[in-house]
């Protein structure tokens, strides 16, 4: 993580070679580093945090020596994730910020850049990997080992993340000749699959697009919300799991 975040030093001299979006360049090459370390701690902390106590029993310590319910211990394990990986994103937001200021004065963008927008591109691009760690914790519940925790959430990551293309692509004239029987099947998963695409944030950072209040109000409740069914599924889960 330490050798990727240092790859932010170089972002304005690559953003250099667009001769005309050196900015909005910037922008795009820290956001996106931002977000894929941000999917790697999601992925590798979410999957292992709560298999590795259970693998070197580690949980049953815990669960048996101690006055904590498996409820307030899958929670307390899913706070502390979640809450490293949002005092993550802060640092890695100083530093987009720092990289795109220094591009900014060097090379002065055409129109104006608002950065309100890439500190909401940032906060609901951390949303969305701390709901990824809720579907990792979910997924630990039922798992004997780590390859469901750990390839299950980058399949889900992955599905979830093009749903809302399908879902569009399936209201044009080209997806209305898809069979019944595919469509219902990518509706179904659009469904009960979270929609990441809601919490991309990057072109309204990179182009200065107007943010709407509502719609981020909307997108705030319902990843909270998703966040909520997971933990509870997972306590349930949990609970009734047999810790030998």
């Amino acid at each position: 993580m330490l050798l990727v975040a240092f790859l932010f030093l170089f972002i304005p001299s690559a953003s250099s070679f667009s001769m005309r979006q050196v900015t909005q360049l910037a922008i795009t090459l820290s956001l996106s580093l931002t977000s894929f370390l941000l999917l790697l701690l999601a992925v590798f902390l979410g999957g292992t945090s709560l298999w590795k106590d259970m693998e070197r029993r580690y949980s049953h310590s815990v669960l048996g020596g101690t006055p904590i319910s498996r409820t307030s211990y899958i929670l307390g394990k899913y706070f502390g994730v979640s809450m490293f990986v949002m005092l993550t994103a802060l640092l890695l937001g100083i530093l987009s910020s720092v990289s795109i200021w220094y591009t900014a004065t060097a090379y002065p963008p055409d129109s104006q850049l608002l950065w309100l927008n890439i500190l909401f591109a940032v906060f609901f691009d951390a949303l969305k990997y701390v709901l990824l760690v809720a579907v990792a914790f979910l997924l630990s519940t039922v798992s004997t080992s780590f390859f469901l925790p750990i390839f299950g959430t980058i399949t889900i990551f992955l599905a979830s993340s093009a749903t809302q293309e399908v879902y569009n692509y399936l209201q044009t004239d080209q997806g209305s000749q898809v069979s019944a029987g595919i469509k219902s099947t990518a509706l179904f998963f659009y469904y009960i699959l979270p929609n990441f695409s809601a919490f991309d944030l990057k072109a309204n950072a990179i182009y200065s697009l107007p943010l709407d209040p509502g719609v981020l109000l909307l997108t705030f409740c319902y990843g909270v919300v998703y966040i909520t069914i997971l933990l509870t599924s997972a306590s349930l889960l949990f609970a009734r799991r047999e810790l030998l």
